[in-house]
C-alpha cells in the first residue's frame, strides 16, 4: 500500500449568508494515497466542490490541516484542478491553451521543452490534429480533453477534478472515464475527483469518501476492490454502486454488506 501524499485534518469551513454563519465542513479527516484515485460524493450541497478548492488552495479554512508530503523533490504537492466548465481561453488555439498555464508557472521552461511537453500531451489526449483549432470548433468532451491536458501540462503530483464530465452524454462520459484509467496509468498521476455520479465513482475509483449533509463529516470511506477495467453491468459493481447510492442518501440501515 502506498503512502500517503495528503492528509486532510478536521477541515472546517463555514460560510455567512444573510447574516447567519452557515457551516458547510464540520471536521473533514481522510488521506489520498501516491498514484490512487479517490472520489469524493455527497448529497447536494455538502461541500465536496469547497473542500476540493480549500484542497487547491483555492480557498482557505477556517480550521483544520491540509499537509503534503513532499512532492518530487519540490518541498510541496503541486496541483493543477479540473473543473466542470472547461474554462478554455476562446481566443486562443488549442495548442496555446495547454502552454498557457506553463508560460506563467515557476518552472520557466524553455519554449522548446514547452513545445515538446505539449506535443506530447496532444497526443496522449488524441488531440493532435486539432492543435491549432479554437475551442469552439471542439465538442463538448474534446474541450473537456484540453482542459485535461491543460491540467497535466505543469507535472502535478495530484489532479484535482470538480465534476468534469457532468455535462456530457454517457457516451463521452465513459469515453473521458477511460481516459481518466490511462492518464493515471501511463503518468502514474494522483487524482482526487468530486462527482455525483455512483457509477461513475465505482468504475474509477480505488476509494469513494462519501460526506454527510452540511454540515458535513465523512460518513465513510469504501474501498473499491475490483479489476480494472471494470464491467458496470457485473453483480458485484453493481452491489458496490447501490451501497454507494444509498450511503449517500443517508439511508446505511438499507445497504446489504
Amino acid at each position: 500500500m502506498m503512502d500517503p501524499v495528503l492528509t486532510l485534518e478536521k477541515i472546517t469551513k463555514a460560510f455567512a449568508d444573510n447574516g447567519e454563519v452557515c457551516p458547510a465542513l464540520a471536521g473533514i479527516s481522510f488521506d489520498v494515497r501516491a498514484h490512487e484515485i479517490v472520489c469524493i460524493m455527497g448529497p447536494s450541497g455538502c461541500g465536496k466542490s469547497t473542500l476540493l478548492r480549500i484542497i487547491g488552495g483555492l480557498e482557505q479554512a477556517d480550521s483544520g490541516t491540509v499537509h503534503e508530503e513532499q512532492g518530487n523533490g519540490r518541498g510541496s504537492l503541486s496541483a493543477a484542478m479540473v473543473f466542470q466548465d472547461h474554462a478554455l481561453f476562446p481566443w486562443l488555439s488549442i495548442y496555446e491553451n495547454i502552454v498557457y498555464g506553463l508560460r506563467l508557472s515557476a518552472q520557466k521552461l524553455p519554449e522548446d521543452e514547452m513545445k515538446q511537453r505539449a506535443e506530447a500531451l496532444l497526443a496522449l489526449t488524441h488531440l493532435d490534429a486539432f492543435k491549432h483549432s479554437l475551442p469552439h470548433q471542439l465538442s463538448g468532451g474534446m474541450k473537456q480533453r484540453v482542459s485535461v491536458a491543460r491540467a497535466l501540462a505543469i507535472k502535478p503530483d495530484i489532479l484535482l477534478m470538480d465534476e468534469p464530465f457532468s455535462a456530457l452524454d454517457t457516451f463521452t462520459r465513459r469515453e473521458l472515464e477511460d481516459e481518466v484509467l490511462r492518464i493515471r496509468q501511463e503518468m502514474k498521476t494522483t487524482i482526487l475527483l468530486v462527482t455525483h455520479n455512483p457509477e461513475e465513482a465505482v468504475y474509477l475509483a480505488d476509494r469513494i469518501v462519501i460526506l454527510s449533509p452540511r454540515p458535513s463529516v465523512v460518513a465513510a470511506i469504501l474501498p473499491v476492490v475490483l479489476p480494472q477495467p471494470r464491467d458496470p453491468a457485473n453483480s458485484e459493481f453493481i452491489r458496490i454502486r447501490e451501497q454507494v447510492t444509498r450511503l449517500v442518501q443517508g439511508k446505511p440501515d438499507l445497504v446489504q454488506q
